[in-house]
């Protein structure tokens, strides 16, 4: 099943992994928002900087859903979700998760979407991901106010919304603002497709498929 991305602009939150170093000023980005940032500094509690703000020496100089720009002790670092330097050496946490095929050779994925648990279906041939309209109103995603398409399934053509996920998690990795689509029947278990994947290393070893994040 393959559909069309969406473009709608929604805010992008997301986890950061912090990475501390004994008297160098340590940073992680933990969300991202237009002129503002929400960053852990020194290890302590996530705090929201906005543009020209100071905290801890840390002064937040523009921002993004993409990335963040800060003065750290008169350099500029730039920064995405999740990464984090300490004494101006970034570093970023790839995570990876390992997948079995079932008898039928689909691999599942348990995960959760912005936050709900679900378990997904991987689908390379799927463009986003995709869950059915009762998923969508049992995890209170307003997927109506989203741009109506149809879309072709084996009940035939069916209203479909396109929607963005806040978050998206699969065992330890979790990725943000990811496109979707909501369909109003004829899906009976939630895809994993391409607008995830893409954001993936996808290694296949036999019936084991290996996922590593991209930074």
């Amino acid at each position: 099943m393959a559909f069309k991305q969406n473009t709608l602009a929604l805010i992008l939150t997301a986890s950061g992994l912090v990475c501390t170093s004994a008297g160098a000023t340590s940073v992680s980005v933990v969300g991202l928002f237009k002129d503002k940032a929400i960053v852990s500094i020194d290890g302590g509690k996530p705090r929201t900087l906005s543009v020209g703000q100071t905290m801890g020496g840390v002064k937040l100089l523009a921002a993004d859903s993409d990335s963040a720009s800060f003065d750290v002790e008169g350099k500029r670092r730039t920064l995405g979700m999740g990464q984090s330097f300490a004494g101006g050496a970034m570093t970023a946490e790839r995570q990876s998760v390992s997948l079995t095929a079932d008898a039928r050779g689909h691999f599942a994925a348990a995960g959760s979407l912005n936050g709900y648990p679900m378990t997904f279906m991987v689908d390379t041939g799927a463009t986003t991901i995709a869950i059915s309209a009762a998923e969508a109103r049992r995890i209170g995603l307003d997927y109506k106010a989203g741009q109506v398409v149809g879309v072709g399934t084996a009940a035939g053509v069916v209203p479909a919304w396109r929607v963005k996920f806040n978050t998206v998690k699969v065992g330890s990795i979790t990725v943000n603002q990811v496109d979707g689509m909501v369909v109003e029947a004829g899906l009976s278990v939630p895809l994993l497709g391409m607008s995830f994947l893409n954001r993936m290393e996808m290694k296949r070893d036999g019936q084991t498929m290996t996922l590593k994040q991209r930074y």
